[in-house]
């Protein structure tokens, strides 16, 4: 019997990567979930304001690239190196969120009027931004921090944080506002209370390995400059993404009130489905940086060709949800038929565009848990730009919502074509502590 091509044959039901995967990515999920909702006290109390949420997703790559660089140094061996490196990521962390708060704290007032906030409202916003706004430092420890534990292969701790932050917001908020009717200003100090007691938690456990390994606390420039040099590429890569995003409800709202409404529906089942996709890339970010780390470029390659498998197949069976619960889901959001019969269309796409979304978040994570930021900054300059074109054609010719969701389609296919070439060759495969680059 003739054999069949490996690249023929249907992917194992087992494989030696699955355990690592899961035990990485299903604590991941938890954790993912439990992030959106830890404002949601704040949100059925008082509101929310998109700001906090907003630098928090701009400054995500202190998690992912401290994940990628303690993963690098844990599988070289060396485990003094790993701590050490997410010593000097938290402190990069720790920096940066004061020069944002002093930054932010004076333009308050503006960035309220910004987000449009009423007269009425206005007073009531610029307190609870005031307030808020003291928890950046505390909430870019904790980027810091779990990046810190994902790279020592550690995802169990970062969900128990996240759903012991939730609980405690929760009950800072009932008391202070429910119980002492402090109002917004109650709400606000819940959460930064609960955020910096989020980041004592990651700081307790750094410093107990760093005592345990004898690591030095103090902060090092060299290694901190190296983080900051790293996290500038990815945040390049970040700044991109959101600019897409932005750009695509920017343009749904101006082509009509039928359409942005139902835009939102859509684009919010989108981001629900991310957050399982994104469990699997933030595995592959771990593992990664450990056989590289390890100089396992054999190992690598199995790894990523499975966690691909596995982006697929997630994203297979997150379409075909969202075809099965199509039908019923547009009259749970909205009584308008104009806009259950767009949400009917425009779900068809967040469908459809699912598997190509595994593969994307699984490549995306795998070289950044490689250290490719470069690549990935370029790579993102140049897929926004495969997206604009068809985003203003949307527009200018009056093509409608699902036109402007085709040039999603066409952006998440950019992503899908630059991730995967350079997944096929053999530029990323940078072996070693460090990932140093010609």
């Amino acid at each position: 019997m003739t054999r069949r091509p490996a690249a023929l044959r249907p992917p194992p039901l087992r494989h030696p990567h699955d355990r690592e995967i899961l035990r990485l990515a299903l604590p991941s999920l938890g954790a993912l979930v439990a992030e959106p909702l830890f404002l949601l006290a704040d949100s059925a109390i008082v509101g929310r304001l998109g700001t906090l949420t907003t630098l928090v997703y701009l400054c995500v790559f202190l998690a992912f690239g401290t994940t990628a660089a303690v993963a690098r140094r844990l599988g070289a061996g060396d485990l003094r190196g790993a701590i050490r490196q997410g010593i000097d990521g938290i402190w990069l962390a720790i920096g940066l969120g004061t020069l944002l708060l002093l930054a932010a704290l004076p333009l308050v007032p503006w960035l309220v009027d910004a987000l449009g906030a009423s007269p009425a409202v206005h007073p009531y916003a610029v307190t609870y931004l005031r307030i808020s706004l003291l928890a950046v430092p505390a909430m870019l420890a904790v980027l810091a921090g779990t990046g810190v534990l994902r790279g020592l292969q550690n995802t169990r701790t970062p969900l128990a944080v996240a759903v012991g932050a939730n609980v405690v917001n929760l009950a800072l908020n009932a008391w202070l506002v429910l119980g002492l009717h402090w109002g917004i200003a109650g709400s606000a100090i819940g959460t930064v209370l609960a955020q910096y007691g989020s980041a004592l938690a990651y700081l307790a456990v750094t410093l107990r390995a760093a005592r345990r390994h004898q690591v030095p606390l103090r902060a090092d420039r060299a290694g901190i400059r190296a983080s900051a040099a790293s996290s500038l590429a990815l945040l390049v890569r970040t700044l991109t993404l959101r600019a897409v995003l932005l750009a695509l409800t920017a343009v749904a709202a101006r082509i009509g009130d039928a359409e942005v409404a139902a835009h939102q529906i859509a684009f919010g089942v989108w981001s629900l489905l991310a957050l399982a996709l994104d469990a699997i890339a933030i595995a592959g970010q771990a593992i990664t940086g450990r056989y590289l780390g390890a100089a396992d470029v054999a190992g690598t390659r199995s790894a990523t060709r499975r966690m691909v498998e596995w982006g697929v197949l997630a994203g297979v069976v997150l379409g075909l949800l969202v075809l099965l619960v199509r039908p019923f889901l547009p009259s749970l959001f909205s009584a308008d038929a104009e806009v259950r019969a767009l949400l009917l269309a425009v779900l068809v796409a967040v469908a459809v565009l699912q598997p190509v979304c595994g593969v994307v978040f699984v490549l995306d994570g795998v070289l950044i848990g490689a250290g490719d930021m470069r690549y990935l900054a370029v790579a993102g300059l140049l897929t926004m730009l495969a997206f604009l074109p068809g985003a203003y054609a949307a527009l200018a010719l009056d093509r409608g919502l699902i036109a402007l969701w085709a040039a999603f389609g066409v952006f998440m296919l950019a992503r899908l074509v630059t991730l995967t070439l350079r997944a096929r060759g053999s530029a990323w495969l940078v072996t070693g502590a460090l990932p140093r680059r010609p």
